[in-house]
């Protein structure tokens, strides 16, 4: 009975796809010619959101720089907004490329590891991995095991808590605070293991929920605090810097395969570009000063947290089960420079 049911989901968020699909809703996207392949590319967020900032210039310049043999549509926000089912329609080639969002640990338990809260140092640390060869062994896993091909990964940051109760500053704020988390174990264990009570919900559910008390925060990096408009909703952003956010744009790979050698080569270009832009965005403004220039004159205070605190605990409660479940992948994080 269950697997029917799921039959019948699947089925019906095809279908969706499909009248979506059909009936035109493609927002501008580039110059494209008669003749085209159509390689369509939604995205669960619309402009500002870091990304979908540069998926949209990414569609733009694939279209125009293909020489008329692509015609890259962008979707922010229009075609499906949920990651699980944004996911399933790419594995199924009903659309060509997109991502998880901030559920890719969901979809891909081999990324979990990542989201060890303070596993990964630094942006420059993250970016050697996954430029690197640990991106290319995923790469190789992804294609194998879920038929899709890795363009480029990103991040959307670091995470800081935002709630509308007080300033958190140690661990010990976070006592007695309900925070949503996306929907991976490790986003619980982190929250959970820092003192706080995990709410698991998808993105789409918690402005409302924090505007209604059923949670009384969440955590964002301060580019999505700014463009997802948390600050509507919470008077506090504490800068705590407790889980690195990675995640990855794919494709089809039966699509992958269809295009000629030259459109590969420029999809992977125009990919590290666009890698390039969300990099600017979500890093430029991740720090206390930016924060505090962007986040007070929308209403929200902004304070920096003891991260050596978070650190230690993270450490203490959290790492030794990360460590033995992901300990090959755990090496090759650390020892990366």
């Amino acid at each position: 009975m269950r697997g029917r049911l799921l039959g019948v989901v699947a089925a019906a968020v095809s279908l969706v796809v499909a009248v979506a699909l059909w009936g035109g809703h493609s927002p501008a996207s580039g110059q494209a010619k008669p003749g085209a392949k159509k390689l369509d590319f939604p995205h669960i967020t619309a402009p500002p959101e870091s990304s979908a900032v540069a998926f949209k210039w990414m569609a733009e310049e694939l279209t125009k720089r293909s020489g008329g043999g692509l015609n890259v549509v962008f979707h922010g926000a229009t075609l499906i907004t949920k990651e699980l089912e944004i996911m399933d329609a790419v594995k199924s080639g009903n659309v060509a490329i997109t991502n998880p969002g901030g559920a890719a640990c969901t979809v891909f338990p081999e990324m979990c590891v990542f989201l060890t809260p303070f596993l990964v140092r630094d942006y420059n640390h993250a970016y050697a991995m996954f430029n690197g060869e640990i991106g290319r062994n995923l790469d190789d896993i992804f294609q194998k095991k879920y038929k899709l091909k890795v363009l480029f990964f990103y991040d959307y940051g670091f995470r800081h808590f935002w709630n509308n109760r007080r300033p958190i500053t140690t661990p010990a704020d976070l006592k007695g605070l309900k925070m949503r988390v996306q929907q991976g174990r490790v986003f619980a264990d982190t929250v959970n293991g820092l003192g706080a009570s995990a709410v698991p919900m998808p993105w789409g559910e918690v402005i409302p929920a924090a505007q209604q008390g059923v949670i009384d925060g969440a955590d964002l990096p301060i580019v999505n605090i700014n463009a997802l408009k948390a600050y509507e909703v919470a008077k506090y952003a504490s800068m705590t810097y407790h889980n690195y956010g990675p995640t990855v744009l794919v494709m089809n790979l039966d699509i992958w395969r269809g295009l000629t050698p030259e459109q590969q080569k420029l999809v992977l270009e125009v990919g590290r570009e666009a890698q390039a832009k969300i990099r600017e965005l979500t890093e430029s403004v991740d720090n206390f000063q930016k924060a505090k220039e962007i986040l007070e004159p929308k209403g929200m205070k902004v304070n920096q947290a003891d991260v050596a605190s978070f650190r230690k605990m993270a450490e203490e409660k959290i790492w030794p089960q990360y460590r033995q479940q992901y300990a090959e992948m755990w090496d090759k994080i650390v020892s990366t420079r």
